[in-house]
């Protein structure tokens, strides 16, 4: 009889990812002070392996190497081996991504980096193979050299490990700028993406293409600043040709991770909790700034996607789905056409596997299919010869049976772990839509998720980073605070309750207590009584998500002109200052730095509106506000002029009070109010020349 594998370390921990390697024969470690200890104590050097639960290529590399039992006899005897999810410590990941960079010009996961036992880095990597092939060097004699190496040259390595410490130092080091605030940075930033726009297919660059979600949103404010029509036109392209694609899910909603082509047809397939956030937002946006239907339906499906699969019974958001189902990738997700065929019968199948191009030759693997549209449905049908309404009945009924059919299929694996930071997105954007599209359960799954954060993701410290089983853990980065932050300040407009501007502030001063660098300016990414590693780094750029600082900045604007703090309106501008010269150097590298440097130079418009709850009269006020792409503003409300809740949390209510019984709105500009308006044509006039 076979016994059970053993399991290693990483059996204690609860992060999906670690848990994956719990059999492999490699020796692992959680990063911790048992295994650094170790590598001091030996003399060992470490051998420092980053990944997460979706990423396709850790699972390659950990079935090739980390259970071989020769590879992981090398690792055993000559290294100490720890693993990381780089989603529950981003600060460690942060570092040596950057390290790795630096050694080898590129970076990603998983990542493989060999440090000695001070922690310092002297050689790094990606994916390995077992053994040498593609041009890489394989693991094995990786290895086994840099063995040799530590054995026989560690002075060599010492020089080494010392180099690239230094420049890890000295990346990043942000000083405030004496000059002006320049909207030229954000002119900067539209005319070089304008530039890299693909003009038919949308996004920006060639493939591989990721959702540039941050640089949308960019260019719709531009766009609501300046007459160019070409800038909503680029934004619109670009969210049609990605809803039309194969990353995005045409049977379950919401978005894959990136496309491996120019087309958006063949994606990664794992889904990310903050892709869809991002995504879901800017397709709100356009929907507001457009009134297209299609938007809306993008919005409502990722976010039904969302509460299906991707939503924790007690409150929460969990983090992503895996590409992989059964060991291959989008196995959950392709189609062939006989398999449709047996689904919907000959004729409907005929038609739509027309209509979302699956073929026998298939355009993925194994001459699969991945759904891809790539007619509009008006001009499909002409080509058929029948009705737009044919077609959408045969198309829809052929999506619930393809999509109950899938649902009996193996799942994709689920990393249900909940993040602070990455909740803070989904919070905003479901609570923004659960308004814009008057869909209350949104904004109430967006309260639940925020209770659940506020209640069970703290300690005496402040929040915590990661929850999953029950147990709630590590310290939160900026990111933590600064996410959740926004997310809080949009759940308060849309649901109206004061108590989250209350909560969001008091997050505000903690962060500021606890991250903000009084020398340098701006935020540093870990709070100062974080363990300390070789580097304490302040994350600068965007990227996958946004930087903590733009975050921080958008977030302490906003609830300034709600709370009334001036200390948040001086902190937010004074990151904007902190990275003035970076966004006047590279602002392509800093979109949603720019997005707040926008709120921050426009003068926002702070609309109060106070009124019966449920009257009519409120309703059309709120359709009004609603229905318009108004990027910079903050919006406040309250239902009765005695409302001393409300009042003390929002300032910018106090003194209001209905006019003549009806819903009134106030249009105000830094606490100047303007008369108040109840004729809801004068509101659409004011709202339109705000």
């Amino acid at each position: 009889m076979n016994q059970p594998p053993e399991k290693n370390r990483l059996a204690q921990e609860t992060s999906p990812y670690l848990l994956q390697h719990q059999y492999n024969p490699v020796h692992w470690y959680p990063w911790g002070e048992e295994a650094l200890r170790k590598s001091r104590e030996e003399n060992k050097p470490i051998f420092l392996s980053v990944g997460y639960s979706a990423c396709h290529w850790c699972h390659v590399m950990e079935h090739e190497s980390f259970e071989d039992e020769g590879i992981a006899e090398i690792l055993n005897e000559h290294f100490v081996s720890i693993k990381v999810d780089r989603e529950e410590r981003p600060d460690i990941d942060g570092i040596y991504m950057e390290a790795v960079q630096m050694m080898t010009g590129q970076g990603g996961w998983p990542m493989s980096v060999f440090l000695l036992p001070d922690l310092r880095p002297f050689f790094g990597g990606t994916y390995f193979p077992p053994d040498d092939k593609w041009g890489r060097p394989g693991f094995k004699n990786v290895l086994l050299r840099l063995a040799e190496v530590y054995r026989t040259r560690q002075d060599d390595l010492n020089t080494n490990a010392e180099s690239i410490t230094a420049n890890l130092q000295q990346m990043g080091v942000v000083t405030a700028t004496k000059g002006d605030l320049k909207s030229e940075w954000i002119d900067q930033a539209a005319k070089e993406l304008t530039e890299r726009f693909d003009s038919t297919w949308g996004g920006f660059g060639s493939a591989p293409k990721f959702p540039p979600s941050m640089a949308l949103m960019l260019l719709l404010r531009k766009w609501k600043r300046s007459p160019d029509q070409e800038l909503l036109k680029i934004v619109e392209i670009t969210l049609q040709r990605m809803a039309l694609g194969g990353m995005y899910d045409q049977l379950g909603g919401g978005f894959h991770r990136y496309s491996v082509d120019n087309y958006w047809l063949i994606p990664h397939f794992e889904k990310m909790l903050y892709d869809n956030a991002l995504l879901s937002r800017v397709y709100l946006e356009v929907y507001q700034a457009t009134g297209s239907a299609f938007y809306r339906s993008v919005v409502a499906d990722t976010l039904d996607y969302v509460l299906r699969e991707m939503t924790s019974p007690g409150g929460g958001f969990y983090s992503a789905q895996d590409a992989d189902s059964e060991g291959e990738e989008g196995k959950f997700f392709v189609w062939r056409p006989e398999e449709v065929e047996e689904i919907l019968g000959k004729e409907e199948a005929e038609i739509f596997c027309r209509f979302y191009s699956v073929t026998e030759e298939g355009n993925f693997e194994g001459n699969t299919s991945a759904l891809f549209i790539q007619k509009p449905p008006r001009v499909f049908a002409e080509e058929l010869g029948i009705t737009e309404e044919k077609l959408f009945d045969v198309l829809q009924r052929g999506r619930a049976k393809l999509f109950a059919e899938r649902d009996r299929r193996v799942k994709p694996g689920l990393d249900d772990k909940i993040l602070t930071s990455w909740n803070g997105l989904m919070i905003g954007s479901m609570a923004l839509a659960g308004r814009i599209l008057e869909h209350r359960p949104y904004v109430e799954e967006a309260g639940k998720a925020a209770d659940f954060i506020l209640n069970n993701m703290r300690d005496e410290r402040g929040l915590l980073r990661s929850h999953r089983e029950g147990v709630s853990k590590f310290n939160a980065y900026l990111d933590d605070y600064a996410f959740l932050i926004v997310g809080l300040v949009d759940l308060y407009e849309a649901s109206f309750e004061p108590r989250w501007i209350r909560a969001a502030s008091d997050l505000a001063r903690e962060m500021i207590t606890r991250y903000w660098d009084d020398e340098g300016g701006a935020f540093f990414f870990t709070a100062h009584d974080h363990e300390q590693l070789i580097v304490r780094k302040k994350m600068t750029q965007d990227g996958a998500v946004p930087s903590g600082n733009s975050m921080a900045a958008l977030g302490l604007l906003k609830l300034a002109k709600l709370s009334g703090e001036a200390e948040f309106a001086k902190r937010g501008e004074g990151v904007l200052r902190s990275f003035g010269d970076y966004l006047g150097r590279a602002p392509a590298a800093f979109h949603m730095m720019l997005v707040a440097l926008d709120f921050h130079l426009d003068s926002p418009v702070e609309v109060a509106i106070v009124g019966g709850r449920n009257g009519e009269d409120t309703q059309a006020v709120f359709k009004t506000v609603d229905s318009r792409f108004i990027p910079n503003k903050v919006l406040a409300f309250k239902s009765e002029a005695s409302d001393e809740d409300a009042d003390a949390a929002v300032p910018l209510l106090d003194g209001k009070s209905m006019v003549d019984g009806q819903a009134t709105v106030f249009l105000c500009e830094n606490f100047t109010c303007k008369e108040p308006l109840t004729d809801l044509e004068k509101i659409e006039e004011a709202l339109d020349s705000s």
